[in-house]
């Protein structure tokens, strides 16, 4: 189910329009967000080995954490209806596609992750929420970069006048669509998705796996 939005800016979105058209070398003197390092590092057989990581360079200073994930689960209060998931559509040049994704940002100076999350969801899906719980800190690729992330679950209460009719206010280069879909059928909803040509963010796989997993072990 789509969530229909209205943008402070009124900015039209069409992602149909966005597609990659050159990729060329960068170098670290030319990036603004990233960094090529790399790590001289004693293995585990006692050698000296090297290692390529990237990370980022917007990380605030004294600050451990790049961002957060925003798992938002709509609260109705309609009888039988279950709980769905707040998922995006953003165009994502490095994979060349449109990505299911869910809520999610980079933390800025002198605020919390709760801070961040609930801020991130009001910009991006124009959603007011309460935080229900804080993840630990994860790391998203650490085979590659030191980039991390909290998922911060929140509790998104649908007969709210804001939730009604939320306003988003995406920066300048953001063009997101907000939807839902019902965790009783999100699995399912991802396979629909990727066969019709989506790309779909593996935090967000790993939700509708683990749901998955639940139901098959009977887990509660």
């Amino acid at each position: 189910m789509s969530i229909t939005t209205s943008s402070a800016a009124k900015k039209t979105v069409d992602l149909a329009l966005a597609k990659v058209t050159k990729i060329t070398p960068l170098t670290n003197d030319q990036s603004r967000f990233i960094r090529l390092s790399k790590i001289k590092y004693q293995g585990a057989d006692g050698k000296m080995r090297d290692w390529e990581m990237a990370d980022r360079t917007t990380r605030p200073k004294g600050m451990e954490i790049d961002g957060v994930g925003i798992m938002a689960i709509t609260k109705t209060h309609k009888a039988g209806e279950v709980p769905n998931i707040v998922l995006q559509k953003q165009f994502r040049p490095p994979v060349g596609g449109i990505c299911i994704e869910m809520p999610a940002g980079l933390i800025d100076p002198n605020e919390t992750v709760e801070q961040c999350a609930l801020r991130e969801l009001k910009e991006e899906t124009g959603l007011v929420a309460s935080i229900k719980t804080v993840s630990p800190k994860v790391f998203n690729d650490p085979g590659f970069t030191n980039t991390n992330t909290v998922i911060v679950t929140v509790e998104v209460d649908m007969s709210l006048e804001e939730n009604i009719h939320p306003v988003t206010h995406l920066e300048e280069n953001e063009f997101i669509e907000t939807f839902t879909v019902p965790l009783n059928n999100f699995y399912e909803s991802l396979v629909d998705l990727q066969n019709k040509g989506y790309r779909v963010d593996a935090r967000v796989q790993n939700v509708a796996e683990g749901i998955k997993l639940a139901k098959e072990l009977g887990l509660s």
